[in-house]
């Protein structure tokens, strides 16, 4: 009897949802997008950190690359910076996938040159991405994020990877990305660590002032 009142308090259900979000936005152009009308070009997808969710779209330019491209830094790639509109929600990363493949279609972008960065909360998101949709990026950079260590085979082995984190973070440990490249390493990607000795949180000032983290970037080639 007990079996039996136990199959009818189960009841199989089916309901389509409809999710929306409304994401906004900064896009750079390097100098020659106008210019070379016959090229397709690279594109740089930024996810900022929690300290930027929910605020002002302005607010995204105090750190990383946005703020690096409203001081006019020369990119060599456009470069996608959206916003996280929730203040204490995590990203929704299949709305910025969207978001991306709505630039990508309405831009000069090459596809198989699209990388993929973010910091702190953002970088959490960028790990997430990466196991999600690991046939889209040519590259990665992970700052002080916290990582998805069980899915890491998920991740495209092709893809290149650069991790950044301070020794000292209080607000994500440094083991996150300890274990995430160890485990990366037996497993055989390509992954390079810069563990700064003596920084706490904010790795990101030293990361995303790299000229080279860039150059790298625009080398990479997604190989299918």
């Amino acid at each position: 009897m007990q079996s039996c009142a136990s199959q009818h308090n189960l009841v199989e259900g089916r309901q389509q949802v409809e999710l929306s979000e409304n994401l906004q936005y900064y896009l750079y152009l390097p100098d020659n997008y106008f210019s070379e009308e016959n090229k397709d070009f690279g594109l740089l997808l930024f996810l900022h950190g929690g300290g930027e969710s929910g605020r002002q779209l302005n607010e995204l330019t105090k750190n990383g690359p946005p703020k690096m491209m409203a001081d006019g830094y020369p990119f060599p790639f456009l470069v996608l910076a959206p916003q996280n509109p929730y203040e204490k929600q995590w990203w929704d990363v299949r709305a910025v996938n969207q978001l991306l493949d709505y630039i990508i279609d309405d831009y000069r972008v090459d596809k198989k040159r699209i990388y993929l960065t973010g910091l702190s909360r953002g970088g959490s998101a960028a790990w997430e991405m990466a196991v999600q949709y690991p046939d889209k990026f040519a590259a990665l950079a992970v700052v002080c994020g916290m990582a998805p260590l069980p899915y890491a085979h998920w991740m495209n082995k092709e893809m290149p990877i650069w991790v950044f984190h301070g020794a000292e973070d209080k607000v994500i440990p440094v083991s996150e990305s300890d274990q995430m490249v160890s485990k990366l390493t037996e497993i055989g990607f390509d992954v390079r660590y810069d563990r700064y000795e003596g920084v706490g949180h904010n790795s990101w000032g030293r990361a995303y002032a790299l000229d080279s983290l860039y150059a790298w970037f625009n080398k990479q080639k997604l190989i299918e």
